[in-house]
């Protein structure tokens, strides 16, 4: 067991916001949803994120079981990121935040400056 697992709050909701915490991750995870991806796709999906911070959060998230790394042995080598069943365990909850998202901007009367709910708009689990 690493030390940061170690670390995690023993409160559950506590825990929940740990894991997931991260200006990127809900967004990694949205594009891991679809399809295990390599790191260079990644980038070109989130060119906002540094790579220094897409690798240092996707490592996170792979110490809490949610997103699976894969090396394949060639020239050059390949790694591919894959969500795990504990990750797409999130999905539903990812979904229930961008709405509960969406009706706060509402009631706040902010929607004109929200970003698009990509989850909520995608045929994926719908």
């Amino acid at each position: 067991m690493t030390e940061s697992i170690k670390r995690l709050p023993s409160r559950p909701a506590e825990r929940a916001l740990r894991v997931i915490s991260g200006r990127w991750k809900s967004v990694i995870l949205y594009h891991l949803f679809e399809r295990p991806r390599r790191l260079s796709e990644l980038r070109r999906l989130i060119p906002e994120v540094s790579q220094k911070v897409l690798i240092q959060q996707l490592r996170e998230m792979e110490e809490h079981g949610l997103v699976h790394r894969e090396i394949f042995r060639q020239v050059p080598p390949r790694v591919d990121y894959s969500v795990t069943e504990l990750g797409l365990s999130f999905e539903p909850v990812l979904r229930a935040l961008c709405e509960w998202g969406q009706h706060h901007a509402a009631e706040l009367n902010q929607l004109d400056s929200l970003a698009d709910c990509a989850l909520i708009n995608s045929e994926r689990g719908s």
